[in-house]
């Protein structure tokens, strides 16, 4: 039972992800808020994730990973039960905040996977459990322009999240108890630094527009934001078993790695919210967009990236083995440059915006195969687990500002006189150009600052395990890490 149950919990992992990315809007309209403060809706649960992943990760170590798991699911039904009832945006972003932990159910899959399946299984069980990120990706995505399509209530969407993650429920109940495999305790200090720091960070990017941006709650913010993460840095350095050693925010090639997985992070959400936001704007009023319905912006835009990872994700794994971790980030952080770049000048058929969000999506996948193995070759195997935890938090920082940027660049510059709030086309010409702009700087820095890189001697299957591991920040394996620095 443990791959097929692995599969389903890991496709609920993406399909809660993507369900409201569609539908923004439409929670907006129905709770009468602002685009920003709707906008929450994804970014307080990429905020949420970016601390309770590496958090339950641990946890599962220490107590389990079955409870754990049990656990997790019954905070997310309890989450979706929530955003399923409620009209009030606070009890809302709780519910999504909640859904969040679903983000640990990956990287305690993978690590049920280790426990119960012989060696000659594992590889090919891993990569399956890791195509489910993309597979239900596409299924969110699907499901949501099914139900939306005839104006149907978002709420829905949450009833439906319900249902999934009481069938999670069901099939995690069903796998062998087993011991913990670690013993100590679990950073509270740091997480909870972490978590305010970050929210005090992107509180004041969500909301600059209506603040201002010289006003006294942003500054402060700002400023409470940086008070807040240098007291976590000094914290992790006196705690004996932190949440993120200071190590990984100093060694150059770490830092580097975790700067390209802030940007992979925020050119897959840039890309996903613009794209939605562009395709469902109506051309009636503004002279641009294409009116698409939700299943249309789910279905036809959105989609076929999506379910390209199941592709595009085992290439990068391949990319690794035959030119390096560092020429494969390169390649993905110039073929996310290629994609936005194209966006810029081309944005009025249909086809060019599936393409363009088609090369920024491969991209990703490219660049996320890349990070585990470009981590390993610079830290000691007993590193290897923190090193992938900290990639992983980079990752979902960078998908909460590449939301808040596509908020923030979407509520200003309005039309005058429009009968509802919808921005100049000249904002999503600076979205995609800003996406260019970081996907050549992601480009030059990593090559620039990092050392050159030799093809591995890690054969496809190798590469690709390496790379599922360091998705799920997990420790990768001592062998591989041997090969690959050999």
């Amino acid at each position: 039972m443990a791959l097929p149950v692995s599969c389903y919990v890991v496709l609920l992992v993406s399909a809660l992800q993507t369900l409201v990315v569609p539908v923004v809007a439409n929670i907006q309209a129905d709770l009468g808020v602002s685009a920003t403060s709707a906008s929450w809706v994804v970014t307080a649960n990429l905020l949420a994730a970016a601390v309770l992943t590496p958090m339950l990760g641990r946890l599962g170590d220490l107590y389990g990973r079955r409870p754990v798991m049990l656990g997790v699911l019954v905070v997310v039904l309890a989450g979706s039960v929530l955003a399923a009832t409620t009209s009030s945006l606070p009890l809302l972003l709780v519910g999504r905040v909640a859904q969040a932990a679903s983000f640990g159910l990956f990287p305690l899959s993978i690590g049920v996977l280790r426990e119960e399946l012989p060696p000659a299984r594992l590889t090919g069980a891993m990569a399956t459990v890791s195509g489910m990120l993309a597979v239900g990706a596409g299924i969110g995505l699907t499901v949501t322009g099914l139900l939306m399509q005839h104006g149907g209530d978002y709420h829905q969407l949450f009833w439906l999240a319900t249902a999934l993650s009481a069938i999670g429920v069901a099939g995690v109940w069903t796998l062998p108890k087993r011991a913990a495999v670690a013993t100590g305790r679990l950073d509270w200090i740091g997480a909870g630094l972490l978590g305010l720091g970050l929210v005090l960070l992107l509180m004041p990017l969500e909301e600059g527009n209506s603040w201002g941006w010289g006003s006294a709650k942003v500054i402060g913010c700002l400023i409470a934001a940086v008070v807040v993460l240098a007291v976590f840095l000094l914290a992790e350095r006196r705690i004996t078993q932190p949440l993120v050693t200071t190590r990984m925010l100093t060694h150059r090639p770490l830092v580097i790695a975790n700067v390209a997985g802030l940007f992979l992070g925020f050119a897959m959400f840039a890309i996903f919210l613009a794209v939605s936001y562009l395709v469902q704007t109506p051309p009636s009023i503004t002279g641009y967009g294409f009116g698409s319905t939700v299943l249309a912006a789910s279905v036809v835009y959105l989609l076929p990236g999506s379910i390209a990872g199941v592709v595009t994700a085992p290439l990068g794994g391949r990319l690794v083995g035959r030119f390096g971790p560092k020429t494969t980030l390169i390649t993905a952080a110039l073929l996310a440059a290629a994609g936005f770049g194209m966006l810029i000048v081309l944005h009025s058929a249909t086809w060019q915006i599936i393409v363009g969000a088609f090369a920024v999506n491969t991209a990703v996948m490219f660049g996320y195969a890349a990070l585990p193995a470009l981590l390993i070759a610079n830290v000691s195997p007993a590193e290897t687990g923190i090193a992938n935890s900290v990639n992983s938090i980079a990752r979902s920082i960078g998908m909460s500002l590449g939301t808040a940027f596509v908020v923030t660049m979407l509520t200003r510059n309005l039309i005058p006189g429009a009968p509802v709030a919808l921005p100049q086309e000249s904002q999503y010409t600076t979205i995609f150009a800003i996406g260019a702009i970081f996907g050549v700087l992601a480009a030059a820095l990593v090559a620039w600052a990092l050392p050159r890189s030799r093809p591995t001697n890690l054969t496809v299957r190798e590469a690709e395990e390496e790379e599922i591991f360091g998705a799920a920040g997990l420790a990768v394996p001592a062998d591989l890490i041997a090969k690959q620095t050999t």
